[in-house]
């Protein structure tokens, strides 16, 4: 029962408000509505009846009489006119929503003998009702506005009129109190997304606290990624300059094999530096900028023909989105390495929905075994067998930094396999 309420409730904060404020405007009118005008209209009604249930009594006993001008007289005075019911009525005829029609029947049933029954809708405005007096039976036709309230639709329309201005000034204002939350949603999601788009303190007291907060920690954690690039920058620059004076030393050398394979290891030492330097900066000082990712992904592709390699291109043709271009890049390239390291055809397929564009590296290798494919996105993490760093592996790190971009741009890299082509099947995920 409450998953089913849970399902009807809106899921908005914007809802849920307006739904608090509506519910007792409801809840008060329903209850003014039956402690009021039932009750009150109800007695008012049964008040003004039973007077003219005194009355019709009145007439009806000098027609029993036999005094017919007399009675007539009298009915004329008070308002009546009397005539033969034929037809007689036999039940009470009114409108649904006429409540105070049912008390004035039920009325007349218990205060004047002989009632047969009524119709409040033959004649507009007036009550038209029957009574058996011996062998005849007597039509009365009385004024409406003299057995009941006339006006209780007038509070009914005034209730709903100031509920319809409540409401309308509810939501003029939960809109503004609103739309700060809102604006620092989309600059979180932004920021989430390595977008950095600009936010000002408004709203409400807590409103503004949650986003001097949220200023803050946007300012702490780009000085902190700014230190650590400049601290890594600084890190490569140390690294490089003895790397450059083995390898000057070595060109000095004669050209022999144990020259050869000393060259080889401070190329290797060259490239795992460059690999740890880009995944610890992990590209967050680049801007993000709108770009077509589908022609992203074709200069990938004509750069890996150019290279020698083989791949397909399938998808969306255009898609413009605000992305870091050189990070994606660098992602789907490190997709495509491995795609040709462990295997023999690749193939990029670009989709799109509402909220995501997926790019879908499949390759014909050996794939990841299901239980490691967790383990395989760590960092440094080198798996043996299928994926061998000894065949041209680095340290365990291009999907590490496939990850982190992916996350960076809001999104995630899942590794599955690929149906057609046998091998790994790397999604990656991006937020539009």
């Amino acid at each position: 029962m409450s998953m089913r309420l849970k399902s009807v409730l809106p899921r908005s904060l914007y809802g849920r408000a307006l739904l608090i404020l509506v519910v007792p405007i409801v809840t008060i009118q329903l209850v003014v509505s039956i402690a009021f005008i039932q009750r009150h209209f109800e007695r008012v009604t049964q008040q003004m009846t039973g007077g003219i249930s005194v009355e019709l009594r009145l007439v009806l006993d000098r027609l029993a009489q036999g005094d017919e001008a007399a009675a007539q007289a009298l009915a004329g005075g008070l308002g009546f006119r009397l005539a033969d019911g034929t037809p007689p009525l036999h039940d009470v005829r009114r409108a649904p929503w006429d409540l105070s029609g049912r008390v004035v029947a039920d009325t007349l049933r218990q205060e004047v003998p002989g009632f047969l029954g009524a119709d409040l809708l033959v004649e507009e405005g007036r009550v038209v009702a029957d009574f058996q007096l011996g062998p005849r039976v007597i039509r009365t036709s009385i004024d409406r506005r003299r057995m009941s309230a006339t006006n209780p639709h007038q509070l009914l329309v005034l209730m709903i009129a100031t509920s319809v201005l409540m409401t309308l000034i509810s939501y003029l204002f939960l809109r503004n109190q609103i739309a700060p939350i809102k604006r620092l949603a989309q600059a979180a999601e932004a920021f989430g997304k390595g977008q950095h788009i600009p936010y000002k303190l408004r709203g409400a007291t807590e409103v503004r606290a949650a986003g001097a907060a949220f200023l803050d920690m946007r300012a702490r954690i780009e000085r902190a990624i700014e230190s650590r690039t400049l601290m890594l920058s600084g890190v490569s620059h140390d690294l490089r300059t003895p790397l450059t004076r083995l390898k000057l030393g070595l060109a000095m050398l004669p050209e022999d094999e144990e020259t050869a394979a000393l060259l080889a290891d401070v190329a290797d030492m060259e490239r795992l530096v460059n690999e740890f330097l880009a995944f610890a900066r992990g590209d967050a000082t680049e801007d993000g900028e709108l770009v077509d990712l589908a022609a992203l992904l074709r200069r990938a592709v004509d750069n890996a023909e150019r290279a020698g390699h083989s791949v397909e291109l399938r998808g969306e043709t255009t898609l413009p989105m605000r992305l870091r271009p050189a990070a994606v890049t660098r992602a789907v390239e490190n997709l495509l390495g491995n795609a040709w390291r462990f295997g023999k055809q690749a193939r990029i397929t670009l989709s799109t929905t509402e909220r995501t564009a997926r790019i879908v590296v499949e390759d014909d290798g050996p794939g990841i075994p299901m239980e490691r494919r967790d383990e395989a996105v760590l960092p440094f993490a080198r798996l043996d067998g299928a994926r061998d760093p000894n065949r041209g592996g680095g340290v365990g790190l291009g999907l590490s930094i496939t990850a982190d971009i992916a996350r960076s741009h809001g999104g995630v890299l899942r590794l599955g396999e690929s149906e057609d082509l046998g091998g790994l099947k790397a999604e990656l995920v991006l937020m539009r």
